[in-house]
């Protein structure tokens, strides 16, 4: 991709942007813990559903949504879709629990919820689940797939663009905490919303209009049905038939298992993570109720479309690209159809999705090594200044292990599997524990280390 001066302008002047409004929140978000990780419980809910749709747009996203249209047509989304039932279940149910419990991590429930040492231990082992294992994954897969789309899209080192993004980003979070996260997330996510709609209508238009598009990936997937369709199944003389590569008893599984019984960033049955994080940032109950409810309107049902006509578009305009080349198509469309200026914009827009996830990424997993295993149990009486300090340790620890973990993601695709395979098997134990009084802190310790074991073996 050939970059005009205009193009470098915009690029130039987001990162001015970005990082001028995360160091303007540097004295608010350090005054103290509760500022830094929840944002004094003072965020409306438009910003903290805008937060939680920002966090969940990464670079990566795009990518994947195009391997698994550009392999098995629309309906193939219902891999991840299926999480709304869970996502509206936090809306209605859980939403307004997590904002009375007045923690400053999900983590911290454990305490509450339970009691004794094996609430405490229950508590030290998540924090330290969540924040490395689980969080590196996530982190690696991230940097993986802002390298590939940075190794294909421009002639610099895609390892020091991603570099000056990543230390961008750490600057303003370590300094600023949530405040400076909820409001960077609100400028990327418009920017990031902007630039993928952008080139949704350039790759309409490159393959003829949409009626052209509709016609063209009729012919690729076999029939309209198999490319468009939103339920993997096709109709015949009043029958319900399968598809090869969702036989309808599999599709049952997303409706009715895989749902409330897998543990997913961003989806986790009975809230948590960084959407939990998000409720207690909010001002009010009603605020974090709306703030989830928005949440999970546009991260499902208006977020995903300008990526799914633009990967239609790609398996027509890129033939030739292989089951493992697939998710490339998107980033081949940024690079061939984008006049300058646009183009400027997209690499925000990829820039803006990676940063938005890498602050959210640090702060929550920082967050729990200090406020539930640091404060917990190390360095139980110290001032809120010597735990800053420790946050901004344990932000850089997070950041160069992620490295290490970068270097091990073979396609994003397969990690983002992974990371669902090793949450199978524990969500009805996170909804159940808020209604069921037999539920105790060894019922979640023994799901998390089984559903690891089995998902490795």
């Amino acid at each position: 991709m050939t970059l005009t001066l205009l193009d470098w302008a915009i690029i130039v002047g987001y990162f001015v942007l970005a990082t001028g409004i995360g160091l303007f929140f540097t004295r608010r978000g350090g005054s103290s813990l509760s500022e830094y990780f929840v944002s004094g419980r003072a965020g409306p809910w438009w910003l903290a559903g805008a937060s939680m749709v920002a966090t969940t747009f990464a670079a990566d996203t795009p990518l994947v949504v195009t391997g698994l249209v550009a392999t098995r047509g629309v309906a193939g989304n219902w891999v991840w879709w299926s999480f709304v039932m869970s996502g509206m279940l936090t809306v209605f149910f859980f939403a307004r629990l997590w904002h009375r419990a007045k923690v400053l991590t999900d983590v911290e429930l454990a305490e509450v919820r339970y009691s004794g040492r094996p609430a405490a231990i229950l508590r030290g082992f998540r924090a330290l689940y969540l924040a490395l294992p689980i969080n590196l994954i996530i982190l690696g897969w991230v940097n993986a797939a802002m390298i590939k789309i940075l190794s294909i899209s421009l002639g610099v080192s895609p390892y020091v663009a991603v570099g000056i993004c990543f230390v961008i980003t750490l600057a303003y979070s370590v300094a600023a905490g949530l405040w400076a996260v909820l409001w960077t997330d609100f400028l990327q996510f418009g920017l990031a919303m902007t630039a993928v709609i952008v080139l949704a209508v350039y790759s309409v238009d490159a393959v003829g209009g949409m009626d052209a598009l509709k016609t063209k990936a009729a012919a690729y997937f076999g029939s309209e049905q198999a490319a468009l369709s939103v339920l993997p199944v096709r109709v015949e003389n009043g029958a319900i038939l399968d598809y090869a590569w969702m036989p309808i008893l599999a599709l049952s599984v997303f409706f009715f298992v895989q749902w409330w019984a897998a543990w997913y960033p961003g989806a986790e049955p009975g809230g948590g993570g960084y959407v939990a994080q998000r409720i207690f940032s909010a001002r009010s109950e009603r605020d974090g109720v709306l703030a989830t409810l928005f949440f999970q309107v546009a991260h499902y049902a208006l977020r995903p479309w300008p990526w799914i006509i633009t990967a239609l578009a790609t398996v027509i305009l890129y033939p030739e690209l292989g089951a493992a080349g697939k998710e490339n198509g998107y980033v081949r469309a940024c690079v061939d159809l984008l006049p300058s200026g646009w183009r400027g914009l997209m690499v925000v827009g990829f820039a803006a999705a990676y940063m938005s996830t890498i602050a959210t990424q640090l702060n929550w997993g920082a967050s729990y090594l200090v406020n539930d295993f640091y404060k917990r149990f190390v360095g139980k009486d110290a001032g809120d200044k010597h735990y800053g300090n420790v946050w901004g340790v344990g932000t850089i620890f997070l950041f160069l292990a992620s490295i290490l973990v970068t270097w091990q993601i073979q396609t994003i695709g397969r990690a983002w599997t992974f990371l669902l395979a090793i949450g199978a098997g524990t969500g009805l134990v996170l909804i159940l524990r808020w209604y069921w009084w037999r539920i105790n802190a060894w019922s979640e310790i023994s799901a998390m280390i089984t559903s690891f074991v089995v998902s490795v073996a």
